[in-house]
């Protein structure tokens, strides 16, 4: 996998030297490279084909439009076009403005492609946690037992779900801890929930609320929660109709695990929390990089200094400041305005496992 990584590091870094790529197209070999899913690798081919690259050029190309007023106002003040140039750079730097939020928006649905959305699976023990990790991922992956708080630690997994990867964690079962080595997984499980994109909150309904159970709902009250109610082929105690239940507000779906009965509800719950069929690589412009969103972040901030400097009567020169800014912040997403320091930072990513 090195020098797999070492030799498309190499043909790529000749092709960006030579201007046959860009610099966000150098980005998008690494993505491809490092896909988890079909979804992330048409997002990263979209941006390998210059899409990305197009659509920065067109944001360009109006900024300097406006430059060339400005630059025109400077040279020719005898004309008193200033106003006139005004006018029109507020008109062009709002549409710039609303290009770049496009862009930032995206950013969104590019970070669920490329990081994928992390659950954590927490309940009691013996709620069947370690049986809907198995489930998900259609293999016996997590140990399955009748004996309580058999998960001591977390076991992780990558499963897609409508191509977007989804990265799901086992924890151990939550309760009064018996030893030191079952506490600290306890506080690891609260802590990985904690830090979740999602919680699916597990219970056994065959067995009413138990103090454990209520400090689990009272854990999930302020997040991104699906509640599962497992064992419902055995006695229902109709958990979905308890007052603290009732109060969270959450998603609450009944299932068996051992017939998997309204599984597929669980799915559905998925898809429809995370927009997941909304998520379209092939028709869209998708920011998956961070170096990308700070960088057009500093754009809109700078499109934004420039309105204001203009509607407020602000010198031509300091305007054409605020909006050269612009460009060099999108010159530095696609390599023209970029520190050697952020090159090699990008290309050192082709060596990884040398």
């Amino acid at each position: 996998m090195g020098q797999f990584l070492q030799s498309h590091g190499e043909f790529t870094k000749r092709a960006f030297f030579n201007g046959r790529i860009d610099l966000s197209q150098v980005e998008a070999v690494i993505d491809i490279i490092n896909a988890k899913t079909e979804k992330e690798s048409k997002a990263s081919i979209n941006q390998l084909e210059g899409n990305l690259s197009k659509e920065i050029r067109k944001i360009k190309n109006n900024i300097l439009s406006v430059l060339t007023d400005i630059e025109a106002s400077i040279d020719y003040p005898e004309y008193d076009i200033e106003e006139v140039s005004n006018n029109r750079a507020l008109e062009i730097i709002n549409k710039v403005q609303k290009q770049l939020e496009s862009l930032r928006d995206s950013f969104e649905n590019g970070k669920i492609l490329k990081e994928g959305i992390k659950v954590a699976i927490i309940g009691k023990p013996n709620s069947g946690k370690s049986s809907l990790l198995n489930k998900i991922l259609k293999e016996e992956r997590a140990i399955v037992t009748d004996i309580e708080g058999t998960t001591r630690d977390t076991i992780e997994e990558f499963v897609s779900i409508n191509g977007i990867p989804f990265k799901f964690i086992d924890t151990a079962g939550i309760r009064q801890a018996d030893n030191k080595v079952e506490e600290i997984g306890i506080e690891k499980s609260k802590k990985v929930a904690k830090e979740s994109d999602l919680i699916i909150a597990m219970f056994d309904n065959s067995k009413n609320l138990s103090k454990e159970d209520k400090e689990i709902i009272e854990f999930i009250k302020d997040k991104k929660a699906i509640i599962l109610l497992n064992k419902c082929d055995l006695e229902d105690k109709k958990l979905e109709n308890s007052k603290e239940i009732i109060k969270t507000n959450k998603k609450t779906i009944k299932i068996s695990l051992l017939s998997e009965l309204n599984l597929n509800n669980f799915y559905k719950e998925i898809d429809i929390m995370f927009n997941l069929n909304k998520i379209a690589p092939d028709n869209e412009i998708l920011i998956t990089n961070i170096r990308h969103k700070i960088l057009i972040d500093n754009a809109i901030k700078h499109a934004m200094d420039a309105k204001e400097a203009l509607t407020s009567g602000m010198p031509i020169d300091i305007i054409s400041i605020n909006i050269k800014e612009i460009l060099e912040d999108l010159s530095e997403i696609t390599g023209e305005n970029v520190s050697e320091d952020i090159i090699k930072e990008i290309f050192s990513k082709f060596c990884l496992g040398k």
